[in-house]
């Protein structure tokens, strides 16, 4: 594997988003434009995936094996970069085969595929779901759903540094909380260890409170020997994993035009709509500053219908 081209710490903006219902409450809000960072292996995705890859460069493997849907970011991001960097990837998918533009992409960058059903797939925590995958694959690292563990937390902590380094462009001397979607916990995991209390971190739950999202920050937290606080989770999943509605599909439409800001309605857009609704109930004060993390996920956007839009 030639992993060298893959830098552990790409440059991603730090923009200003003007939003009346922002104006209205005082509070002042900075994406983190982590979609912007790559054209296929964009948004957190990328901060996940780094360490996964030098443990596979440490260890000789030649390649990744991972989970995903049919509509899956993280699968998509990791066989782009088995395609870019020249190492093997395989996937392991919920369900049953479907003709999604994620899965024509996943096979065009050469990910072999393998469909588990819904059944299998629900497997996948169970202990011993790896053990005949590692035998029929033994020169691949295996990878959690969406990156995840302590591992791919790990490689989220340089998010906060990333971002203090453009406060001062903004004219902020300092920011009060994070913001983001929260789909395996991995990412807000990385935010908590890094600011070790500093700030607190807001994850807008994309999937219900029975995916164990809650679980697995807390077993990321405390196996780096660290307390499980200085977050919330909260539900912002509308009924459920790809629950997409047309108030959620309004929101995405009249934010995009406004602020010239894509979002997709899985992660990113419940998120900022999730963040409108608590900014307007009153849970932060005229004054606050805040940072939300736009993880990316834009290529899933490919299928949904979004008013006006492919």
């Amino acid at each position: 594997m030639n992993l060298a081209p893959f830098p552990n710490l790409p440059n991603a903006p730090l923009q200003p988003l003007a939003l009346d219902w922002l104006s209205r409450a005082g509070v002042e809000v900075a994406v983190l434009r982590l979609d912007l960072i790559d054209p296929l292996i964009c948004g957190n995705k990328w901060f996940k995936l780094a360490p996964h890859l030098a443990r596979a460069r440490e260890t000789g493997a030649r390649g990744l094996i991972s989970l995903g849907g049919a509509h899956s970011n993280h699968l998509h991001a990791l066989a782009a970069a088995g395609q870019r960097f020249g190492f093997a990837t395989v996937g392991l998918l919920r369900g049953h085969p479907q003709d999604t533009p994620t899965v024509r992409d996943l096979q065009g960058f050469g990910m072999a595929l393998h469909w588990l059903g819904y059944a299998g797939y629900r497997a996948r925590h169970e202990p011993g779901f790896w053990q005949p995958w590692q035998a029929q694959y033994p020169e691949l690292l295996p990878v959690a759903e969406g990156g995840g563990g302590l591992l791919g937390a790990s490689g989220c902590m340089p998010l906060v540094s990333l971002v203090r380094g453009q406060l001062s462009a903004l004219g902020w001397e300092d920011y009060h909380a994070w913001w983001l979607a929260a789909g395996t916990g991995t990412t807000l995991a990385g935010l908590v260890l890094a600011e070790a209390g500093g700030h607190p971190v807001y994850g807008a739950l994309a999937v219900p409170d029975d995916h164990g999202v809650a679980r697995r920050v807390t077993a990321i937290v405390q196996e780096a020997g660290r307390q499980a606080a200085g977050y919330e989770l909260l539900d912002s999943s509308r009924g459920g994993f790809a629950k997409v509605d047309p108030a959620l599909l309004a929101f995405i439409d009249e934010t995009e035009r406004h602020s010239g800001l894509p979002l997709e309605p899985l992660y990113t857009g419940k998120a900022l709509l999730a963040l409108q609704q608590q900014v307007e109930a009153g849970r932060f004060a005229a004054g606050s500053r805040l940072i939300f993390v736009h993880t990316g996920g834009l290529q899933g956007r490919r299928g949904f219908a979004l008013p006006g839009r492919a």
